[in-house]
């Protein structure tokens, strides 16, 4: 089985992972939604949210952008990270699991400033 959390403003992929309004958890398996749900964001501090997913038992993280400190720490935890994704997050999860969703290496670099993430 896979766990899939993606960075969510109610349905779709929010531009900013820390910031967003929930996440949608999907959970795979032989590349098939079998489960899902969504859980509020439980707050933005520094190194929270990737250590919180990974007590979830997430494998995969989508965003739109992402800290280059929390994409530190999910690698570490061995979760891969996919950002630069856009649309709705259950098309994200379904495209990563078939191997058509690739990370465009998206990194927030100013968290003060929303419009810098590319």
């Amino acid at each position: 089985m896979i766990k899939i959390a993606v960075a969510s403003e109610n349905e779709m992929i929010t531009e900013h992972f820390g910031h967003c309004l929930n996440f949608n958890i999907f959970e795979a398996e032989e590349k098939q939604i079998i489960r899902s749900e969504s859980i509020p964001n439980p707050g933005h501090r520094p190194g929270f949210l990737p250590n919180y997913l990974n007590d979830m038992g997430v494998n995969v993280v989508i965003s739109g952008g992402m800290g280059r400190s929390a994409i530190d720490i999910f690698t570490e935890k061995g979760i891969e990270v996919i950002v630069g994704a856009r649309g709705k997050a259950k098309e994200a999860a379904e495209a990563y699991l078939q191997g058509s969703l690739k990370s465009t290496g998206s990194v927030c670099d100013e968290h003060q400033h929303h419009d810098s993430c590319e």
